[in-house]
């Protein structure tokens, strides 16, 4: 996703507003009543004036006021002021409803696109900065939306209908507001032009502070570790300066508007007010018609001001706009191709053929990795860290593709294979423990969630964690959160269960349990044995002593294999895997 502080051009701008509007249209209905009412209720607001003159015209004569007729006026002024109120909230519904509407369709879009992003993407990308687009950026252009609604519309149709109250009052008046307001647009489009580079900065850099945020906390055991608070402190310090800065700037432009408009729109008022005077004196205009002008003019001038903070908004929620429909646009995990078939009854052979891959195009990882895995078989990955154990994992499942090569199970290349089912028929567990924030029973249920009660205890007590679950304040009911209620450790159980629940036919175990005491890690072992039984199973392990028993150990480095065999031969090889035994068990032994 682009993070450059770019100018963003002309057409660049419009089409992103183009495209926004296009989710605004199936939403026209309640954008068309809102500016009926809109409509209806400046009709109304304008109408107002017109009684007020009137009633003043019957009292400016000494000792002749008309109580009859200012009664009528008064009567009708409420029923005129409640009608405008009642139509304004009703407008404002609408355009309230349809604003969150359009935003609520455009988070929706990306929240599943992040569901359908390659992990390449994913990894690459700030997840602070993923969260800033969806919530704050997503915001800004709902508050811009609400603005363009209400204020845009009510203003534009305010600007007429004052024009035509107006003319039906005094014609040259008339025409001397009309000439002198049009500067406060033009000295708010010069103005709005040169913010909307700065909003798009501004938005930027509140992403990569969310990140940052996101970054530190998820890190803050480790930077108290190493005392590095004050470093961290400074880094914030530098993004939150640079976004002070860009903000000032932002706010500084886009507030020159408003009183810039003001100040004309004074201008406007004064001269009503003295060409009025004197027509008046001159018996053109009655006192009651120019306190209804003056009112007018103030009338006239207010939607300008309105439609010059409404363009200060749209150039921000543009911007957000912008940053939301790059997220959107960005390319997709390729759709499964259309002869691609169901794994069904899958007997766990896996055949990788001459497989390369890397990360980057500057640093080659795994080069022409060849491997063929029989049913049932436990093939287990070791080496020194950064040898590539893990991606192999990552291209197994089709995290990744291969650059170059053939990945297949039971005969079939995994290109060929619907995704979904694919890894419908692997079992996953990580050294990285994920739990949602759901009860205990959703959590093991996660991959089966139309498993029994029963099979859901069962599954728990497999992986030694019925105990903890029952010590819980709710038991398999209690709502896991980031309370600190399990402990790492606690956490890879439930795992654990999560993976015995469902017992696909191949397994994949990547540090399985790193978290996990020795003697419950013992005691799991001896349920892997059961679950394992009968299924190709892959793990990844730096404690040897877990993998004793595998039928084949791979030892990589570099991304590849340089030894294989059982764990009793490559002791005997005398090689690079007795090295890494050794260096764990020798004194102990």
């Amino acid at each position: 996703m682009s993070s450059e502080n770019e100018k963003i051009p002309v057409n660049q701008r419009s089409g992103t507003l183009k495209r926004l509007l296009k989710y605004v249209k199936p939403h026209i209905g309640l954008l068309a009543l809102s500016v009926v009412c809109a409509a209806a209720t400046v009709i109304c607001t304008l109408y107002a004036p017109l009684l007020i003159g009137d009633a003043v015209d019957c009292v400016v004569d000494k000792g002749s006021v008309d109580f009859g007729r200012i009664k009528e006026i008064v009567l009708v002024l409420a029923i005129v002021v409640a009608v405008g109120a009642v139509l304004q909230w009703v407008a404002s519904y609408c355009s309230n409803r349809a604003a969150y509407s359009v935003i609520r369709t455009i988070r929706d879009e990306c929240f599943a696109k992040i569901e359908k992003l390659p992990l390449k993407t994913i990894d690459g990308t700030s997840h602070g900065d993923i969260v800033s687009r969806i919530i704050a950026d997503a915001e800004t252009v709902c508050d811009g939306l609400l603005l363009g609604f209400s204020q845009l519309f009510t203003g534009i149709v305010t600007i007429f209908a004052t024009i035509g109250f107006m003319l039906s009052i005094d014609l040259k008046i008339t025409v001397v507001v009309v000439l002198l307001t049009p500067l406060s647009l033009f000295v708010a489009r010069f103005i709005a032009g040169r913010t909307f580079r700065l909003f798009k900065d501004q938005t930027v850099v509140r992403g990569e502070m969310t990140g940052y945020v996101n970054e530190e906390l998820s890190g803050i055991k480790v930077i108290k570790a190493f005392s590095r608070e004050e470093k961290t402190l400074e880094g914030f310090d530098d993004i939150n300066r640079r976004y002070r800065k860009v903000g000032v700037k932002a706010l500084f432009y886009s507030s020159l508007v408003n009183p810039t408009t003001r100040f004309i729109n004074g201008l406007v008022y004064a001269g009503v007010g003295i060409f009025g005077a004197f027509s008046a004196i001159a018996g053109g205009i009655t006192i009651g018609q120019l306190s209804c002008f003056l009112s007018y003019a103030n009338q006239y001038t207010k939607p300008f001001n309105e439609i010059s903070g409404v363009i200060t908004e749209l150039q921000s929620a543009v911007a957000g706009a912008q940053r939301l429909f790059e997220m959107i646009d960005l390319p997709q995990q390729p759709p499964d191709s259309e002869n691609a078939v169901e794994l069904q009854n899958a007997d766990g052979r896996v055949e990788i053929d001459n497989v390369s891959f890397s990360y980057t195009k500057e640093q080659r990882l795994i080069e022409n990795f060849n491997l063929s895995v029989k049913s049932g078989q436990r093939v287990a990955i070791v080496g020194p860290t950064g040898c590539g154990k893990t991606t192999l994992i990552n291209l197994l499942m089709r995290f990744y593709d291969c650059d170059s090569g053939e990945i297949r199970v039971c005969g079939i290349p995994v290109k060929d294979i619907k995704l979904d089912s694919l890894r419908a028929n692997y079992g996953m567990v990580l050294q990285e423990t994920w739990l949602k924030t759901a009860t205990v029973k959703e959590n093991i249920a996660y991959g089966c969630p139309d498993a029994t009660d029963e099979e859901i205890v069962a599954a728990a007590k497999a992986a030694h964690c019925h105990s903890i679950i029952k010590r819980l304040p709710m038991g398999y009911d209690t709502v896991l959160s980031d309370d600190g209620a399990l402990s790492q450790g606690e956490k890879q159980l439930l795992c654990i269960a999560r993976v015995m629940l469902r017992l696909p036919p191949m397994l994949i175990l990547d540090e399985a349990t790193s978290s996990i005491d020795t003697r419950t890690e013992i005691r799991i072992q001896r349920n892997f044995e059961k679950m394992m039984k009968g299924r190709t199973s892959f793990i990844v392990a730096h404690r040897l002593s877990t993998i004793r028993e595998a039928d084949v150990i791979l030892v990589m480095r570099d991304g590849n294999i340089i030894e294989q065999g059982t764990h009793g031969e490559l002791l005997c090889k005398n090689g690079f895997y007795a090295q890494l035994y050794n260096s764990q068990f020798a004194a102990e032994e």
